[in-house]
């Protein structure tokens, strides 16, 4: 049984996150679970979310979920631009909501290369700066 898409392919919001997380070494896109997914060999960026007991609520479905350090999960979470998000909260994954507020892209990218470095295999990450 496939998932139906819980996204817009023409998303302004999913174009910028796709730059983003298309430029971290060998990042690829699919989509899973109706989001798209951005990988190495593990997910490291997914593009929508939802809140555990809310499925079906679009509140969350033009979001980020990454899983950063544990400090900035700490302290993301915090702010109200922030979730947790079903099925990846558990481990340690946070969403960012980018309809909160105006959208700070060098956060974003910060929030994203954490995510990659805490999924990605040692030889990529070799490749970053």
């Amino acid at each position: 049984m496939s998932h139906p898409s819980r996204f817009e392919a023409d998303d302004p919001y999913l174009a910028r996150l796709r730059e983003v997380c298309l430029a971290l070494p060998e990042a690829a896109e699919k989509v899973s679970h109706g989001h798209p997914n951005f990988y190495t060999t593990k997910v490291f960026a997914v593009f929508g979310g939802v809140v555990k007991g809310d499925h079906y609520n679009t509140r969350w479905s033009r979001s980020v979920l990454v899983r950063p350090d544990l400090l900035t999960r700490e302290q993301s979470l915090a702010d109200d631009r922030f979730f947790v998000p079903a099925y990846y909260g558990p481990s340690g994954w946070v969403g960012l909501d980018f309809t909160a507020a105006a959208v700070d892209w060098a956060e974003v990218a910060d929030l994203v290369e954490q995510s990659y470095r805490n999924t990605a295999p040692a030889r990529l990450l070799r490749l970053l700066p």
